[in-house]
């Protein structure tokens, strides 16, 4: 069974970063597309960004230029980096493999001065 555990959240001011992770224990891992989604408090969850197999990346609107997807295939792990963070960032942060396995806990990011 998937098991997908994210890590690297907290609390930040607004232009801060933080760089999230998500550990994968998907036997399939480099052989799955994975992306970052958010939930924020009395929304409906979002995709966020995507890498693929082959490592290309593309990323929602409201944080292009800002954040970055990347992914080792050797640890099983995706990462987000997150640069010039705002206050509409603040959500719980999820990774999943697309198409989507059994969600995990997410982490917690509050941007907040």
């Amino acid at each position: 069974q998937v098991q997908l555990v994210e890590s690297g959240g907290g609390l930040v001011q607004p232009g801060g970063s933080l760089r999230l992770s998500c550990a994968a224990s998907l036997s399939t891992f480099s052989m799955s597309a994975m992306a970052w989604y958010r939930q924020a408090p009395g929304k409906y969850r979002e995709w966020v960004a995507l890498i693929t197999i082959g490592g290309n990346t593309n990323y929602a609107d409201s944080v292009k230029g800002r954040f970055t997807i990347s992914r080792d295939n050797a640890k099983n792990t995706v990462y987000l980096q997150m640069n010039s963070l705002k206050p509409d960032d603040t959500a719980v942060y999820y990774c999943n493999s697309v198409p989507n396995s059994r969600w995990g806990q997410g982490t917690q990011v509050t941007v907040s001065s």
